[in-house]
């Protein structure tokens, strides 16, 4: 069931959206990555994955995180599109001129709003409790699918590079 929940959502993204997201990615300065809960540790495992490439990437309220600039992308994810944190920080984004690349399933939130590039992910919100679009608890498929989905824009700009995989893991972690 889970397995089929994750290939009939992943398979409805927009493959338009993506590219857009890869792009803003590819051309950014710095990547700052911004999400509560399970969404926010999905995206410190894209975070990793981004760094990988040689991006320069920041995680959100790690005491180490500088200011975003003009030049850089703020990458989140919300299933709601509603959560306070998250919406607080693309606002902050975008006061400064930063792009905002957002990950929900609601185009009609205040977070796809202050979105320059939107990737819509058609699962159940996380209080959408007896949906008939997941059967799963509280928002795991939105997690499960923006996974998948920041997995393929990292698939999509690592292709792009044509760098061999001995390139990027010289970057990873070493004090595990």
């Amino acid at each position: 069931m889970i397995q089929n929940e994750i290939a009939a959502t992943a398979a409805e993204i927009d493959e338009t959206q993506l590219s857009t997201l890869a792009a803003h990615l590819r051309l950014a300065e710095r990547v700052f990555v911004s999400g509560a809960g399970r969404s926010g540790l999905v995206l410190r495992m894209a975070a990793m994955r981004l760094m990988h490439l040689g991006l320069i990437v920041h995680v959100a309220g790690d005491t180490t995180t500088p200011a975003i600039g003009p030049n850089d992308v703020l990458l989140v994810a919300s299933g709601s599109g509603t959560t306070a944190g998250v919406v607080k920080a693309a606002e902050t984004a975008t006061n400064v001129g930063a792009a905002v690349c957002a990950m929900t399933t609601n185009d009609a939130s205040p977070l796809a709003a202050l979105a320059d590039a939107l990737v819509l992910i058609p699962a159940a919100q996380k209080t959408d409790h007896g949906s008939s679009v997941s059967r799963q608890y509280s928002g795991s498929l939105f997690e499960q699918v923006v996974l998948l989905a920041t997995e393929s824009v990292f698939q999509t700009l690592w292709d792009r590079t044509a760098e061999p995989a001995e390139n990027l893991w010289p970057r990873h972690a070493n004090l595990e």
